[in-house]
């Protein structure tokens, strides 16, 4: 992948275009059964042109309450669009057509209007559930029945697509527009696509310049992405693999209980606060993993993170959970 992105051919995407850029974009496009896609130097960014372009200032958008969308991308949807998000709680891990059905407000001449749904396919702060290319549809039929746009954030679609079989077309048919994220299973180190119409792209690439996402020699990021989209998509049903026997080998532990993978994020809910405690513990045995809250780590296995790692590094997880919870 570097030695790609060191020999990729640039020109310049602000001025008139880079060729490596232009050949991602239209990939990705290709994949996704979207007329065009457009380069981004992150996933928020993208995500958030997509609400620019697409929502409408003053209203809200809805979204999953643990949407990444709402956590992970410091209010931009505020700060930048100005819109309000708006979260429903589902009845299981995600929300589904009946949770948004349920949450729309009745009109009202001082109740806020929506403009938008948002989606995540697979979904992050749920431990990477993958919801279906069904529930994904009946989701928009809600969302069409109101005039609601609907973007997918498919940070992590790769993967939904790997665990299900299901094509990324097919997934991304369900949306407006759909992000895709390269540094996340393709193991690129930067970078994402907003794919959709042409006209709402054309609008997108407005506001990422607006948001300060006018790249030159963008090439040489894409060609990263590009030897991720041509190189590392087959290989994500391993992850998903390593995923599966970590969450079995650290399950119970200590009375840590753990949502069993759908792709490649184990979520380990531990019985009293002590998040802080089990990381330190973790990385004093050389093994690196996230706080999501005081009562919850996550591991994430990837293309650096193989099943032979987990196999041989795994067990120290499963000792720091014992140590610190005993």
């Amino acid at each position: 992948m570097r030695r790609a992105m060191a020999d990729a051919e640039v020109g310049d995407d602000v001025l008139d275009g880079d060729p490596t850029t232009r050949r991602l974009e239209a990939a990705v496009a290709e994949r996704l059964g979207k007329e065009r896609a457009l380069f981004f130097p992150s996933g928020t960014m993208a995500n958030q042109a997509a609400i620019w372009v697409q929502s409408t200032p003053g209203t809200e958008i809805l979204l999953d309450a643990e949407a990444h969308i709402i956590h992970s991308e410091v209010a931009a949807t505020s700060a930048l669009c100005g819109v309000q998000v708006r979260p429903l709680r589902g009845a299981a891990l995600v929300f589904r057509a009946a949770d948004l059905m349920a949450g729309m407000r009745a009109p009202s001449s001082d109740g806020i209007e929506p403009s938008m749904v948002c989606l995540e396919n697979t979904h992050n702060g749920a431990g990477g559930v993958v919801t279906t290319r069904d529930d994904l549809h009946a989701l928009t039929t809600v969302a069409r029945r109101f005039n609601l746009a609907v973007h997918l954030d498919g940070a992590r679609l790769w993967n939904a697509a790997a665990a299900t079989g299901t094509s990324l077309a097919a997934f991304a048919a369900c949306a407006d527009t759909v992000m895709v994220s390269f540094s996340k299973g393709l193991g690129a180190p930067v970078g994402a696509c907003l794919a959709g119409p042409a006209d709402v792209i054309t609008r997108a690439h407005r506001a990422r310049k607006r948001f300060g996402g006018g790249m030159r020699q963008s090439g040489i990021l894409a060609a990263g992405a590009l030897y991720g989209l041509e190189h590392h998509l087959d290989r994500l049903a391993e992850d998903h693999e390593a995923a599966k026997y970590l969450a079995h080998l650290v399950d119970g532990v200590g009375g840590a209980k753990v949502i069993m993978p759908d792709t490649n994020i184990v979520m380990i809910d531990l019985p009293s606060p002590r998040a802080d405690d089990v990381i330190a513990r973790a990385a004093a045995l050389g093994v690196r993993i996230y706080k999501w809250h005081d009562r919850r780590v996550r591991a994430v296995t990837h293309l650096d993170a193989p099943i032979g790692l987990i196999a041989e590094h795994g067990p120290k997880i499963a000792q720091a959970l014992s140590e610190v919870l005993a």
